[in-house]
């Protein structure tokens, strides 16, 4: 049943993730319910905030791993710029080595950034089909469409004509299923709320009409689901760009104006992001490295753009959840750089190069060599490098030091890492010249 599109998704991986969510939806909208504003629109704006909050130990973490990456900036193209053009085995050893010194040294990993963004990807996925199928998971938006879809389950013909609707298409599976087929209540109870639930107010009109013996009950449930839905004017329910044009239809500019609200503020939020986010400098000397900054900054700038589209054409449930989460991380970034900014970065470097010398040490390397790599700061990278190089390490140092990092990095190199790759030329080169 993992196909099924607004009933609860019973996917292995996002099926108890959105369920979870599920419970969270529903608790917020029972509260607010008993204090008499059940409202979707203000349920998904506290709904985002008390996720955000849930997440906000992740959220630090990928945004610190940002803005210790454009303060360790400086080192690593230092070493770079050493390396530029020795493509020998030994020096791809040495700059490897001094590049996870550079990262140990302020405590962070090459992939720190994307493993937060993995972890975080299953609950955003799950977050967007709780906000996009309310009455999947919150009972009491779903009860509006009772006693109404019972009786209508009885009408003659009444699934032919649902199937008319404009996103009917989205359903022909459950419509075909064995389940509904076999008449299994609770899955055509479902069925027709999902169908009902993405109506527009054309086709409720049309459904009145053609089962005039169900106004009174369609009446009561389109009030019900106007008090839901209904936020600052605007139907949680509909996409902008429907209400643009039933606007249009009817003439109401104030609505052709209210159907932009959603679309304009998620670019202006989604720019602010951008804004807030550390940014790296480039570097005139790495045009790998600049080419990729470029390709960051295009995407920066299409992003708001992207935004506004994606909100103009999906639910305005799913816009507002777009917009308050836009404003929630900026408040988040404007906390955690002022956060980060008072750290005291010596400290810190500190705390992890001890921390470094103790897996160096228990992996039989000397830790007073490895804080000779360690030791460059971040305003004279490039000068610090080469002095810690030169003044404390003699050449046969050098090599012995150089050695045992590539037994060190060997054993514990990813597959398919850049020092996996390294180590089979090589192993390749050694194989050869015997």
């Amino acid at each position: 049943m993992s196909h099924i599109l607004l009933t609860q998704n019973t996917g292995i991986i996002l099926g108890p993730v959105a369920k979870l969510l599920g419970y969270i939806m529903e608790g917020i909208f029972f509260v607010i319910d008993k204090i008499g504003i059940p409202n979707i629109g203000l349920a998904i704006i506290l709904f985002t905030i008390v996720i955000y909050l849930l997440l906000m130990p992740l959220t630090i973490r990928q945004q610190k791993f940002s803005k210790l990456q454009v303060k360790m900036n400086p080192e690593l193209q230092a070493i770079q710029k050493k390396y530029k053009n020795k493509k020998d085995n030994d020096s791809m050893m040495a700059m490897n080595m001094e590049t996870q010194a550079v990262y140990a040294k302020y405590g962070v990993s090459p992939s720190g950034s994307c493993i937060q963004l993995l972890i975080q990807m299953p609950i955003l996925l799950a977050l967007y089909r709780v906000i996009s199928n309310i009455p999947a998971y919150v009972g009491k938006v779903k009860e509006a469409f009772f006693p109404l879809v019972d009786r209508l389950i009885n009408e003659q013909g009444s699934v032919e004509f649902l199937q008319t609707f404009r996103n009917a298409g989205m359903y022909e599976k459950q419509f075909t299923n064995e389940n509904f087929v076999g008449g299994v209540t609770s899955y055509i109870q479902n069925t027709f709320v999902d169908v009902l639930n993405t109506a527009s107010s054309a086709e409720w009109a049309s459904l009145k009409d053609h089962f005039s013996n169900l106004s009174e009950d369609i009446d009561h449930t389109l009030s019900l689901l106007d008090q839901y839905n209904n936020f600052l004017g605007l139907s949680m329910s509909n996409s902008p760009s429907f209400t643009f044009n039933e606007a249009r239809t009817t003439g109401s500019v104030a609505m052709m104006i209210a159907a932009f609200a959603i679309p304009v503020l998620a670019a202006v939020t989604q720019w602010i992001n951008v804004k807030l986010m550390p940014q790296q400098e480039t570097s005139t000397d790495n045009d790998q490295q600049n080419t990729m900054m470029q390709s960051m900054k295009t995407m920066n700038m299409i992003m708001p753009i992207m935004s506004a589209v994606f909100c103009y054409t999906l639910p305005a449930g799913m816009g507002l959840y777009w917009v308050a989460g836009a404003v929630v991380r900026s408040i988040q970034q404007i906390l955690i750089n002022k956060h980060i900014d008072k750290m005291d970065l010596d400290e810190v470097i500190k705390k992890n190069e001890d921390k470094a010398k103790k897996k160096m040490e228990k992996a039989g390397q000397k830790a007073d060599k490895m804080a000779a790599y360690a030791s460059m700061s971040t305003k004279n990278a490039g000068m610090a490098s080469k002095a810690a190089v030169s003044s404390k390490l003699s050449q046969e140092e050098k090599e012995e030091l150089v050695k045992k990092s590539t037994e060190y990095y060997s054993k514990n190199a990813k597959p398919g890492s850049m020092m996996a790759k390294a180590n089979m030329v090589k192993q390749y080169n050694e194989k050869n010249n015997k």
